[in-house]
């Protein structure tokens, strides 16, 4: 019995070599992108620009930081971004990512970068810095992520969600617990919530030792040289590879759910050589 959902036309084109694979296939999409004025989640707002995407970026507090982005934007691409300013907690916040979004047309897509590294001496770790970062990390981030998939999902069109978590919540790594554990955290309810939507695609990305955004302050103090030494990786993680990566999984009609990919350069697999 032949399937019901078989497409002989399809079939013909593929045995012809015939495969399509768009150009620029998210120019005049609207995306949400927060906390995309940081150093990873501005080269994502750049790269989307410059293919045409309407793009609604967040920010929490650097209104400094995020209209050199939109003049930056403006001045490379042509194109003008919305800003969103304030922290994912609040609701009136979120609401206005989704206002902003409406007035560009139907939500597609939406990368959350948002997060604080939580830096806190074990000496100092109390109850105040953990519900700090769990608020930053996985509270504000998993609320929006909420509302997003909601409203991706209500269009009846789809469209996809990417979760900013890193390569420490994936691998244990010393003197991580306040940052990483809340971001592990948020890589378990991205895989709920793709178990869960039917029309929004869920997926991570899972940065590893990057020269900008959070690991920046690691980086340049030299605590991941030894990596690079000994040869553990070939070099730290560019801004640009996260955007290649968060681009991949916002591309329309995409047919991956519920991944997690670690863009760390084999430093989670090896490094024990360090």
């Amino acid at each position: 019995m032949a399937s019901s959902y078989w497409d002989e036309s399809l079939a013909a084109r593929y045995r012809a070599f015939q495969y399509s694979f768009p150009e620029r296939p998210l120019a005049g999409r609207v995306v949400i992108l927060a906390g995309g004025t940081g150093g990873l989640g501005a080269a994502t707002t750049m790269l989307l620009a410059r293919e045409g995407a309407k793009l609604v970026v967040g920010f929490r507090a650097n209104h400094t930081r995020a209209e050199a982005l939109r003049a930056a934007v403006a001045g490379q691409t042509g194109q003008m971004i919305s800003l969103v300013e304030g922290d994912l907690v609040l609701p009136e916040v979120r609401h206005a990512y989704l206002e902003a979004a409406a007035s560009l047309g139907t939500l597609e897509g939406g990368a959350i970068f948002a997060g604080d590294p939580a830096r806190v001496s074990w000496e100092s770790l109390d109850a105040v810095a953990l519900r700090s970062s769990w608020d930053a990390n996985f509270v504000g981030p998993m609320l929006l992520a909420k509302d997003l998939a909601g409203a991706i999902e209500r269009t009846g069109r789809g469209g996809s969600l990417v979760l900013l978590a890193t390569m420490q919540a994936l691998a244990p790594f010393s003197a991580s617990l306040n940052y990483a554990a809340p971001k592990a955290a948020l890589v378990h309810a991205a895989r709920i919530l793709a178990k869960q939507f039917r029309k929004a695609r869920v997926n991570v990305v899972a940065p590893g030792a990057t020269v900008a955004g959070m690991a920046e302050a690691s980086v340049s103090s030299g605590k991941y040289d030894a990596y690079v030494s000994s040869g553990a990786i070939p070099r730290f993680g560019r801004p640009e590879d996260i955007a290649r990566a968060v681009r991949f999984f916002l591309e329309p009609d995409g047919y991956v759910t519920g991944q997690v990919l670690l863009a760390d350069g084999g430093l989670t697999l090896r490094r024990d050589l360090g």
